[in-house]
């Protein structure tokens, strides 16, 4: 009789079982597949900047007459 006792978990001892296993499981999965649509609908809304396209310094794609201190204002 005491091998049975042994071998049953006490009352107040908690034991994860498969039910609670495929319920995380099925959470990373819905998680996945949300997270995969999110990026693309991101992808559809918001394109790249304009900025990426073009070169950083006043090269042959960089628009003609602009200086970099053309913008400030010479009032006083």
């Amino acid at each position: 009789m005491t091998d049975l006792a042994a071998a049953a978990p006490a009352a107040n001892n908690v034991v994860t079982g498969v039910l609670a296993f495929l319920v995380v499981a099925a959470m990373g999965l819905a998680l996945f597949f949300l997270l995969r649509s999110m990026n693309k609908q991101l992808r559809k809304v918001a394109p790249g900047p304009k900025w990426r396209g073009q070169p950083r310094d006043g090269g042959p794609g960089a628009p003609a007459g602009r200086d970099p201190g053309q913008g400030a204002s010479t009032k006083p």
